[in-house]
């Protein structure tokens, strides 16, 4: 056993403050699957295309690119209780922004909505992440944050329970008769209308009451004592901190591998439900194999955050990577519900990547940490870009998902080639990681 194992994941005198700061990670992790399900709806409800649709992802992930910046700049002057107080605040605002989105029917003013939230979840996860790795010795910094991490799919399953049970089931857009005929193209314009305004609304509620509840959180968090961060006197120097993370190649590779895994991730967990409706599955039930891939999701986690224990971290960031591969051309090439099945157990694999790479590409910055966080947060627009890219690829040949074939598969299944090279680039990190950098 190594002497690493024996060192605590966290002390008993900072529990309590360990277990307030990981409860923001279930927060931001209800609002991000909460809204995967949503690309679909939006779809539904506004006849848009897959292009069209997929900006739901890039408001939502653009987000995060725009503030992690500002986000780190602002934890450096002032402190990480301040910081979270501003994230539970945009979040707060963003969602509460739905009620006159829905009121309007503006797609547009939605999305704008979606971009507000997540300058609060940039915020959050610029200030969270690298607060937990400081929670301790170093030599289980990695450890911690996959442990703190394991509430994120906590939250992600709530999200997405909301998303199926009181959403998508709901949804009048979606009817379809006995012959599999989806009943709002054969309506009037004046019809379509009234279910617009009604579906809207549908969708709208959530994230209304969200903001209430995060606006609870805020209230709370800022008459509580939390603990001051390690470093909160050292005020860092932007530009002599970014030239000093840039040069490092295990952070700089990081961030572009966290981008391709974040990318991979998102165009797996969003288009699960597309995949399943080429099966004839209906949206209602799909969620219940969106569902399926986050229970998956947290098993990996636990297990693999079992395994660091004994497990160098790049080498086992590859193992999984691999794993990730092979259900990955499983989804693509196996028949029918094999192909599903396969989709979903690749969240078992993809589970350690974020906090895994985030960690390695961490360990050992010291107060530039606060920047190298930033650059790893903005590291998530690759889920807004890719699921873009994979937009136009399923555009390619109509607005259907089995319009064309490539290898003998339609193009559902082999847009998810994208998510396979994404995954290619996180092995070879891994690899590069224990066979390179860490020597």
């Amino acid at each position: 056993m190594s002497s690493e194992s024996k060192i605590p994941v966290v002390s008993k005198s900072i529990i309590v403050p360990f277990v307030l700061i990981t409860s923001l990670f279930a927060l931001w992790g209800l609002a991000n699957d909460m809204t995967n399900p949503m690309v679909r709806g939006f779809q539904k409800v506004l006849e848009l295309s897959n292009v069209k649709a997929s900006l739901v992802q890039l408001a939502f992930y653009g987000g995060y690119f725009t503030m992690a910046i500002p986000a780190a700049l602002f934890v450096n002057k002032f402190s990480y209780k301040k910081g979270v107080l501003v994230g539970l605040a945009l979040y707060s605002i963003g969602a509460l922004l739905f009620y006159p989105a829905a009121s309007l029917e503006s797609y547009g003013f939605f999305l704008a909505a979606l971009y507000i939230l997540t300058f609060g979840l940039a915020f959050l996860e610029t200030t969270a992440n690298p607060y937990i790795l400081s929670m301790g010795a170093e030599e289980t910094a990695t450890r911690r944050l996959n442990f703190a991490q394991m509430f994120n799919p906590v939250g992600s399953i709530a999200g997405l329970l909301i998303a199926q049970n009181f959403v998508l089931g709901a949804l009048q857009s979606d009817d379809v008769d006995a012959n599999g005929v989806e009943l709002y193209d054969t309506l009037s314009e004046s019809a379509k209308a009234a279910i617009r305004t009604s579906d809207l609304a549908i969708i709208r509620n959530p994230y209304v009451m969200l903001g209430i509840v995060v606006l609870v959180f805020l209230v709370l968090i800022s008459v509580l004592k939390m603990p001051e961060n390690k470093t909160q006197g050292a005020k860092v120097k932007f530009k002599e901190s970014v030239k000093r993370l840039w040069s490092q190649p295990k952070f700089a590779f990081g961030v572009i591998a966290q981008a391709t895994y974040v990318g991979a991730q998102i165009m797996c967990w969003t288009y699960v439900y597309q995949y399943a409706e080429t099966l004839g599955i209906d949206s209602k039930s799909a969620v219940s194999y969106g569902l399926a891939g986050y229970i998956v999701f947290l098993a990996g986690r636990s297990a693999g955050t079992a395994l660091l224990k004994k497990i160098d971290s790049g080498k086992l960031l590859m193992y999984f990577g691999i794993g990730a591969l092979t259900t990955i051309l499983g989804a693509i090439f196996l028949p029918g519900m094999i192909g599903l099945y396969s989709l979903v157990a690749t969240s078992f694999f993809l589970s350690i990547m974020f906090p895994t790479i985030y960690g390695i590409a961490l360990e050992g910055q010291g107060e530039d940490a606060k920047f190298g966080a930033a650059f790893l947060v903005m590291a998530i627009v690759g889920g807004a870009l890719l699921p873009y890219l994979k937009g136009y690829i399923l555009d390619f040949g109509g607005d259907g998902y089995e319009d064309t074939l490539f290898l003998g598969v339609s193009e559902m299944r082999y847009s998810f080639f994208l998510s396979f090279l994404c995954l290619l680039v996180v092995v070879i990190y891994g690899r590069n990681v224990y066979k390179k950098y860490n020597k």
